[in-house]
């Protein structure tokens, strides 16, 4: 009888030809668990571990000449009879890669701040970067795109994985169970492959862990599995983009490169008779931001021959845009100024040399048909669904729909767009919508802007309802530097002409519009939101049009101010090699601003997207805000609840799989527990509690490797407040998934700031 609990074991896999040559696999990390362990059974190391609903499942693998192999996927109900998912299936990983640039639109606020961008500065600042297109040549100079252009062909490179593993690893951590195989090649990266599973889930989860040496990539990738046998797995099957359920049956022509499926919920399913096997990749950390939702086909099959075919996920190599309301193809391209339109916005990954990259995709193993798969899958993204909490509203921020333009077009301020739908589908209860960014004329000095005001401000309260409000927003990027939000909680007339007419004065009363602002200055923008209770706060700090900043203000009066909330969370850029979703940009911007603010400062999780209609794939493109409200506002009431929530930083940002119920500090003096009751779908990675002295951000990680998938707990950390500014609170799934608490005064100055 085999011991697992030996550091080194030597066993026998099937390798080719050669087979029987005993091989090594180190099981020192490994540690038998009630439903989870790993033995080896017919030359095969196998993989058992319990699943939801007490399912039992396997996956046994091996290696065949160097080639790792996935000897067996299988399930069964519980006592039921085991039902053969996969044999004999090769993994199969595809890079495609390009060169990292720093944007234009950075390079102009750097100069405008007189900063000169010297070769050290571009190479940190190219990780920021938003408007890249690394796989479009040669460029688009002078519209947008990054520099210096233009591109070369030789730079987009493509490779696929290659092994050669003579060993494997096997590690316990928590309640998961790991195989690692080394000797993977993929040209300019190398590294390992990998395979988790998970107590109490049916999830697969095969990733390539690996890096480059490089210095300035950009990637996607494709992983999946080939090998599967047609004659038992008869027809892949997934909904499209209108939720109608489609299927291949394998009946045309072999194809040479991967169909790429515009499947609803980003879902395959392998029919494999009795049972299906899902094909998935992570619902968040797999997307990088693009101004869009486009669905571009994120899953694939390719019929190999006429006996075999493959399965798995992928980001397409281009991306589509939008088509904007009222616009022709024509007119959208001349308006973006490129052949392509606008979707020459296509930025990758980030890959920084010496970063170990997860590039990784799920298997979800299942003894039930396609249908009850395609439930069980969604599971973990509640449908797609921002699933209601008790106590809380959704907020979801920053989203320019060019609403009065599309009004005036079709003259009636009766008109239903798609997408009020797409919102209220997905759970949403207030929409801060943003007019006035690339139309109408936001630089009016007055009359022309009030009157497209108006039919903002009636169309919003028009297509608003009990339970989906939406409130009429505004991106001024006027007078402070970079690009910044403003909320007031009713309407307001107000003009941002700049520089503003020389005979008009801050406030006037138009006789059509009544008390109407004319901002000026940045001193102008602070008596408006203090006048009216209003809010602003910075949009995509440190990138895209606010580069430098708030760096760049944190001194000034207005930033100080707890008018000024702080600033946007928008998952960009992507590296795969971060624990958290904008690790290093957005919680740096925010645990910056609250070092160098009187008070801590938020960060309000935002889309930044334009059009988007029924079929896009919206939900894996976003990230909300749970505020704290009984009920929605109906629009004629003002939303000024809104405002004091956001104000007071009583909401948390998440991406939907991790929630709070209630959390916050409790205790006095120098003992202190922060308690949050948290719930879960994927399996969780760690908390982490963060605090700051004013100077310096520390954080203490709780792993939570441990914790089941559908899970729920109430964490309570105890911490000494001695010294401490200010603390917050987040939580990170498996997946890459995540939720965070806006930070907490521990010790107030002893004389804060007065408002301005």
């Amino acid at each position: 009888m085999l011991r697992l609990d030996r550091l080194t074991v030597g066993f026998a896999l099937v390798c080719g030809a050669a087979a029987g040559q005993t091989v090594n696999c180190d099981l020192q990390g490994y540690k038998p668990l009630d439903g989870l362990k790993a033995e080896m059974r017919g030359g095969a190391l196998e993989f058992a571990w319990r699943g939801e609903h007490d399912q039992q499942l396997r996956a046994a693998f091996t290696i065949r000449a160097g080639q790792p192999q996935v000897q067996e996927l299988a399930a069964r109900k519980n006592g039921g009879q085991w039902v053969v998912l996969g044999n004999a299936l090769q993994p199969e990983f595809h890079v495609t890669s390009g060169k990292r640039r720093m944007s234009m639109a950075q390079a102009a606020q750097f100069k405008l701040l007189k900063i000169e961008v010297t070769p050290e500065l571009y190479d940190k600042e190219k990780w920021m970067t938003f408007w890249d297109a690394p796989l479009v040549v040669p460029g688009v100079p002078g519209k947008g795109d990054s520099y210096p252009l233009p591109r070369d062909p030789s730079e987009v490179r493509r490779a696929a994985a290659t092994f050669h593993s003579d060993s494997c690893r096997v590690s316990t951590e928590g309640a998961r169970l790991a195989v690692t195989f080394p000797g993977l090649e993929m040209g300019i990266f190398s590294g390992e492959l990998q395979y988790t599973v998970y107590r109490g889930s049916n999830l697969l989860r095969q990733e390539a862990v690996a890096k480059t040496n490089e210095p300035s990539v950009a990637y996607i990738y494709s992983a999946g599995l080939k090998g599967f046998d047609i004659a038992k797995h008869p027809a892949v099957v997934w909904r499209d983009s209108a939720r109608a359920w489609q299927k291949y049956e394998f009946g045309g022509d072999t194809n040479t490169e991967p169909v790429a499926l515009r499947a609803r919920n980003r879902l395959a399913i392998v029919d494999a008779g009795a049972g299906s096997l899902a094909a998935f990749p992570p619902p968040h950390k797999f997307f990088f931001a693009r101004e869009d939702e486009v669905n571009l086909g994120y899953v694939y099959y390719r019929k190999d021959s006429d006996g075999a075919f493959a399965v798995g996920a992928l980001q397409p190599e281009k991306g589509e845009g939008y088509h904007p309301w009222g616009a022709t193809d024509t007119e959208w391209k001349r308006r973006s100024g490129t052949s392509e339109g606008h979707w020459d916005n296509y930025a990758l990954y980030n890959a920084p040399a010496g970063t170990l990259q997860h590039m990784a995709m799920y298997f979800y193993l299942s003894p039930e048909d396609d249908r009850a798969t395609q439930q069980a899958v969604l599971a973990y993204t509640h449908d797609d669904v921002f699933k209601p909490i008790p106590g809380y509203k959704v907020l979801a921020s920053h989203f320019h729909l060019d609403f009065n333009e599309l009004l005036r077009d079709r003259a009636t301020l009766d008109y239903r767009p798609p997408w009020v739908d797409v919102f209220h589908a997905l759970g949403i209860n207030i929409v801060n919508l943003g007019d006035f960014h690339d139309d109408s004329d936001p630089r009016d000095p007055g009359p022309k802007r009030f009157m497209e005001q108006k039919v903002y401000f009636e169309g919003s309260a028009r297509i608003s309802d009990r339970d989906l409000l939406f409130i009429p927003g505004e991106e001024p990027n006027a007078f402070l530097g970079g690009h910044w939000w403003m909320l007031t909680p009713h309407p307001v007339y107000y003009s941002h002409a700049e520089p503003r007419p020389a005979n008009q004065t801050f406030t006037e009363n138009d006789p059509t519009y009544g008390p109407v602002y004319h901002l000026g200055s940045q001193d102008d923008i602070l008596r408006l939101v203090n006048k009216e209770n209003g809010i602003w706060y910075s949009t995509h700090p440190r990138t895209k049009n606010t580069a430098g900043f708030p760096d760049a203000y944190r001194n000034k009066d207005f930033f100080l101010t707890d008018r000024d909330i702080g600033a946007s969370w928008e998952s960009l850029p992507v590296d795969l090699s971060e624990k958290r979703l904008c690790e290093v940009r957005c919680f740096g911007v925010m645990d910056d601003s609250s070092n160098w603010a009187p008070k801590p400062k938020f960060m309000l999780a935002e889309g930044d997207t334009y059009t988007k209609w029924p079929d896009d794939e919206t939900y894996p493109l976003l990230a909300v805000n749970y505020i704290k409200l009984d009920r929605v506002p109906l629009f004629k009431e003002g939303w000024g609840t809104v405002i004091d929530g956001l104000r007071a930083g009583n909401f948390y940002g998440t991406t939907g799989e991790v929630l709070f119920h209630n959390y916050g500090v409790s205790g006095s003096g120098s003992r202190r527990v922060y308690t949050a009751n948290v719930e879960w779908t994927f399996p969780l990675e760690f908390a982490e509690l963060v605090w700051s002295d004013g100077n310096k951000v520390n954080r203490q990680i709780i792993p939570a490797t441990e914790m089941p998938p559908f899970g729920s707990h109430e964490f309570k950390i105890p911490f000494d407040a001695t010294g401490k500014k200010w603390v917050r609170f987040a939580v990170w799934d498996s997946a890459g998934d995540g939720a965070y608490t806006q930070p907490v005064t521990l010790n107030p100055p002893a004389s804060p700031s007065e408002n301005r």
